[in-house]
């Protein structure tokens, strides 16, 4: 699977943005799928994961509320809406495909490149 996640920018805090990750391959709909994100200097942490078909979700609470995670398996693509962004939410943000659920970036066994988040205050 490769994964090639788009969508990021600079925006002013309040504001809004929408990711995407699309994958290549036919198994897209078997694959858990995450978001993780790193900023200068810290560990890359857990920021959301949409389950396979029926599309169950997971946030980490920083998140909650203000972010949402979906899937189009027809169009083998996850996306990553983050409304009420705040300067802290900066960072490159990562999407990832795993065979299982976790919280976790070791689980995951396909990543994209990352593509950069600046909230300004």
């Amino acid at each position: 699977v490769q994964l090639q996640a788009s969508g990021g920018g600079l925006v002013q805090a309040g504001g809004s943005l929408r990711l995407s990750c699309a994958a290549s391959g036919r198994t897209f709909s078997s694959y858990v799928m995450g978001w993780f994100r790193q900023a200068p200097g810290k560990e890359r942490e857990f920021v959301a994961a949409v389950m396979y078909r029926f599309g169950s979700t997971d946030y980490e609470d920083s998140v909650k509320g203000r972010f949402t995670i979906s899937r189009d398996n027809a169009k083998n693509t996850v996306y990553l809406q983050m409304n009420s962004l705040k300067p802290e939410d900066t960072a490159v943000y990562y999407c990832a495909a795993g065979g299982k659920y976790s919280r976790s970036w070791a689980v995951y066994d396909y990543w994209g490149q990352g593509t950069q988040v600046t909230v300004s205050s």
